[in-house]
């Protein structure tokens, strides 16, 4: 039977038994393959930028709420009168020679290190930290008139803090530095005790909460100063130029309320700080001379007793005792009196027994 059909075609072999022929696509295929490839990278570089967006923007956000973005800040938006400065006698801190320095580094090279602010209780932003720094801009800004001193790049405190936690952070950065005197940490316990949002009243014992970093030995000079401030007062006119031995010296010796009011009249008349330290080494010397000459006192005993012979003797204030077995009462009476005088001569009393 022929393989050839009623058309005279024999069937196409299935399997082809040559070579397959290459078919490249146009110039209007490869336009469009081009697009549709360009399209998808498109499409995932889009879908990966929308995915990085988003974890930038929560990190963003964790940032913001844990205090650590820093913003620009105009000067005029922040207050200092909520929370008490750390320093005594700003003023003279304002003027002095430091405080140049550090304009001329301002100015020079820029705010290095930020402000920490926090929202005071009418909203606007009160200042935490960075107290010199933020008097320098405002310094510069009145001075030259330049509106770059005019802001201030600040940390924002994240949620609302306790009040003992802001004293804390207010003191910190200084107190790692040493910068401030023992006095002056004493101030700020003594402020923060009459603070109406801390519940503790004693200055004392705040001293341990606001320096718990610091040795146990400079927490015990701190109270001491706390003691010598609080028990002079504004007698004491210059506390920062009271040496340190010195004011813990003092403190320890000053005792009762009389030596202590009789310190703060003649603290009273003095006109410089190195007066003021004469009157206080003059009253610790006072103190120490006096204590060295009072004389021991060795404490009467109540009651003792002994025997001589057979007798037993019991000797306490205004009363000698004699208890035997002989019976007293059968000795005559001038015996008695004879024996009762040499007793009171031999011990220098002098009384005449009539």
């Amino acid at each position: 039977m022929s393989s050839k059909n009623k058309f005279g075609f024999e069937p196409l072999d299935a399997k082809p038994t040559g070579a397959r022929r290459e078919r490249s696509p146009g110039p209007m295929g490869a336009a469009v393959r081009d697009v549709a490839e360009s399209l998808q990278e498109t499409t995932e570089a889009k879908v990966a930028q929308r995915r990085q967006n988003a974890e930038d923007a929560k990190a963003f956000r964790a940032a913001q709420e844990e205090g650590r973005v820093l913003v620009q800040l105009a000067l005029s938006d922040i207050a200092t009168d909520d929370l008490p400065r750390d320093r005594l006698e700003l003023e003279a801190v304002a003027a002095s020679y430091e405080m140049e320095e550090l304009k001329a580094s301002i100015r020079e090279r820029g705010q290095k290190e930020p402000v920490e602010v926090y929202q005071g209780p009418d909203g606007r932003h009160q200042l935490k930290k960075g107290w010199r720094r933020f008097t320098a801009l405002s310094q510069l800004l009145s001075e030259t008139g330049e509106q770059d001193f005019a802001t201030i790049v600040a940390r924002v405190e994240p949620g609302q803090s306790d009040r003992i936690s802001r004293y804390v952070d207010m003191v910190e950065e200084n107190v790692v530095r040493e910068d401030l005197t023992f006095a002056e940490m004493a101030q700020v316990a003594i402020t923060a005790a009459q603070d109406d949002g801390i519940d503790e009243a004693d200055p004392a014992q705040l001293v341990n909460r606001l320096y718990g970093a610091l040795h146990k030995t400079k927490r015990s000079y701190i109270r001491n100063f706390v003691f010598l401030l609080t028990t002079l007062g504004d007698s004491l006119k210059w506390p920062k130029a009271v040496a340190r031995n010195l004011g813990v010296d003092v403190a320890r010796v000053i005792g009762s309320e009389e030596k202590a009011a009789e310190l703060r009249a003649q603290l009273a008349e003095c006109s410089t700080p190195e007066a003021q330290s004469r009157v206080l080494s003059g009253f610790l010397e006072s103190e120490k001379r006096g204590r060295t000459a009072a004389p021991k006192t060795v404490p009467a005993k109540q009651k003792f007793e002994f025997f001589v012979g057979k007798t037993k003797v019991t000797a306490r204030q205004g009363e000698c005792r004699l208890v035997s077995e002989r019976d007293f009462a059968t000795i005559p009476k001038d015996r008695l009196e004879d024996a009762v005088r040499a007793f009171e001569e031999a011990l220098g009393m002098g009384v005449t027994v009539r």
